[in-house]
């Protein structure tokens, strides 16, 4: 009797549950999204200083194309920022959820927040990739270096929390758990805060560009181990979704201009100092005709019975 109740309720759980749940050895092999065809055609913008914007195009294949998600948490220590990452995550997941069916990868970088999908397919699938030699050491966090920081376009130096309060946080532990839940996680998508999972993945899959977008813009995408620096360096052709993260910047320190401008000043920082920038609804379309079956392409059928 025991056992019959312990079966029916196992069946009652979606296997979708199940299978989240269940623990993954390092040692098995995850599947991986299938490889397909299909040319993404991004609108980059680039900045000088001599000549100011201009904008190229930039023809990536979905099947070397991952987009890494950056700290889009489901809390902060900061009020204000709190607020915005809730406004931009549904418009984030609409445009990740487009990518991810034209065959995109979508790869979740919410730093600190590991135990929470530990066990999880999505989790091991970034673990598990084999280690792959790299350029230079992969560090975890690749700060500003001091003529960064002379020529940087606004005053972080105090958190950039913009809360009419700033309430003093000795952390950790943080307050985020997991990532904002508004993103969903699914299918052949990982997570990982490893800068060093995510190169190794990257060359398991042949994976050389990489689109960031999240929070903070001043901050973690510049400097976190999957940052703008430190992908750029390591040889990935890297652009930012500028209409996709938000910066760390109280309006009462320099330059004194609004939360957005400030946002915008990093963003043109960025676009000249490391990467171009994109707008986001070119991650939901392919060039037309790019993701048609190759011509002469035999296509393997399984074989099926009628009875």
């Amino acid at each position: 009797m025991k056992l019959a109740s312990r079966r029916s309720f196992l069946g009652s759980i979606p296997g979708a549950m199940l299978l989240a749940a269940a623990p993954q050895s390092r040692g098995d092999v995850m599947p991986n999204r299938p490889k397909v065809p299909g040319e993404l055609s991004l609108r980059a913008r680039r900045r000088t200083k001599e000549m100011g914007a201009s904008e190229q195009i930039l023809h990536w294949p979905v099947a070397r194309t991952a987009i890494i998600i950056c700290d889009m948490w489901d809390t902060h220590t900061c009020g204000m920022s709190a607020q915005r990452v809730a406004l931009m995550a549904p418009r984030m997941n609409q445009v990740v959820s487009g990518a991810r069916s034209l065959g995109v990868m979508i790869i979740h970088a919410p730093s600190d927040t590991m135990k929470f999908y530990e066990g999880t397919p999505w989790r091991d699938r970034m673990r598990n990739a084999p280690m792959a030699a790299s350029p230079f050491p992969i560090i975890s966090r690749c700060p500003r270096v001091p003529e960064e920081e002379r020529d940087f376009p606004i005053d972080d130096s105090a958190g950039g929390c913009d809360d009419p309060i700033v309430n003093p946080f000795e952390g950790p532990p943080y307050p985020w758990s997991r990532e904002h839940p508004a993103i969903d996680i699914v299918g052949f998508d990982g997570v990982s805060e490893s800068g060093q999972e995510i190169y190794n993945f990257c060359r398991q899959e042949d994976i050389d560009k990489v689109v960031l977008m999240g929070v903070h813009t001043n901050i973690c995408i510049l400097n976190r181990g999957f940052g703008a620096r430190q992908m750029t360096r390591l040889g990935f052709e890297v652009v930012l979704a500028r209409d996709l993260t938000d910066s760390m910047y109280d309006p009462r320190t320099r330059p004194f201009v609004s939360h957005t401008r400030g946002t915008e000043l990093v963003i043109e920082y960025i676009e000249t100092m490391w990467c171009p920038s994109i707008l986001s609804e070119d991650l939901m379309r392919v060039v037309p005709g790019s993701a048609d079956p190759e011509r002469g392409r035999s296509v393997k059928r399984a074989a099926r019975s009628d009875f």
